[in-house]
């Protein structure tokens, strides 16, 4: 009889499915991406231009950095609110010491940074050592923060001091990126300081969560606390430095924004905290915990903001049109997470 050598064929590769962030972090690009092309190409010249992407970048660059910090909040299953009127406090303190105080950059950045760490540590020991509801507890800083803005100064005013003002007017331009004018000259595109700053603030945040032990502990406490307890996570001091990390960077992003508008006043940042829920909504992060993307996040309050820009396009200037679009795009993103989450339930069974 004749030996017959049977060769087995190698195995074809199991292709691992997307993991539910990497999955909502996919739709919200690609919903952006559609956006803007749709801008781009129906809407006119202005989107073309290199300089529409980076100004809105520019204008949203605080968002950005208080919506990176909520997601890193609401990963852990938890919300914090207060940050929108932090936003106000922070801008209000530092344009009195600049103008009325004597004060200068670093004192206002040293406010800026004083007041996050009062914020965060507070709030934080209140949400994990005593376990009082987030929402309750971020409830009464934003009141806090409103109240306390009023009694720094209750007037608004441009600030004059001037290494702040050329701080403000600073520009960054972006090489071999820009346009051509009516006149045929190239103009250069640029950032604000602002802009940068976010950038650095997401990608610190994406090695954090990506690669961090304490990354891992964001999601896993976020996930379930019980299994994270079993594992020997320290779920009180995970959600405290959520809570501490998100005040801070609350401060960086109220100075940014301080950057921009170069002013005080009490009504500064008014509803960014629900912006900024809505743009960790919108990039994939769930109100449940233990799913969210910090580059979601990012083009999050990108799409937020072009669809804001859209809307405006379109000649619909009035307030509810712009509120009812955010609201479709909000429950849009949260019938998505419902399909996910469904997913995940059914692949488990």
């Amino acid at each position: 009889m004749e030996n017959t050598i049977q060769i087995n064929k190698p195995l074809a590769k199991n292709k691992r499915p997307l993991s539910d962030t990497n999955l909502l972090l996919v739709i919200t690009i690609i919903v952006f991406a559609f956006m803007y092309l749709c801008a781009v190409i129906f809407l006119g010249a202005g989107f073309r231009k290199p300089q529409a992407f980076f100004n809105t970048l520019n204008e949203n660059a605080s968002l950005v950095i208080l919506s990176c910090g909520l997601s890193l909040v609401m990963i852990t299953g938890g919300i914090d609110i207060s940050v929108g009127t932090m936003t106000a406090l922070v801008c209000m303190t530092c344009a009195v010491n600049l103008d009325f105080k004597g004060g200068n950059v670093g004192t206002a950045i040293m406010w800026a940074l004083v007041i996050g760490a009062g914020f965060g540590l507070i709030q934080g020991y209140l949400v994990a050592y005593l376990d009082i509801q987030p929402f309750i507890v971020t409830l009464a800083g934003m009141f806090f923060a409103k109240g306390m803005t009023t009694i720094v100064n209750s007037t608004q005013f441009n600030v004059e001091n001037e290494a702040f003002v050329k701080l403000v007017e600073t520009r960054i331009y972006v090489p071999g990126v820009g346009s051509l004018n009516k006149l045929g000259k190239w103009v250069p595109a640029y950032v604000e300081i602002g802009a940068v700053v976010a950038v650095i603030v997401v990608i610190l945040l994406f090695v954090l969560l990506r690669w961090t032990k304490l990354g891992r502990n964001f999601y896993a406490v976020g996930g379930n606390q019980q299994s994270a307890n079993m594992l020997g996570i320290n779920v009180r001091q995970t959600k405290f430095l959520a809570h501490f990390i998100c005040s801070m960077l609350a401060a960086v992003g109220a100075f940014v924004y301080f950057l921009h508008v170069g002013s005080g006043s009490p009504s500064h940042a008014d509803g960014a905290e629900m912006n900024a829920i809505a743009s960790s909504i919108i990039g994939g992060t769930m109100l449940t915990g233990g799913v969210g993307n910090i580059i979601g996040t990012f083009f999050g309050v990108m799409s937020l903001a072009t669809i804001k820009n859209i809307v405006s396009s379109l000649g619909l200037d009035d307030a509810w049109w712009t509120n009812i679009t955010v609201a479709f795009m909000i429950c849009l993103f949260l019938v998505i997470q419902s399909v996910v989450l469904s997913r995940k339930n059914k692949n488990k069974n």
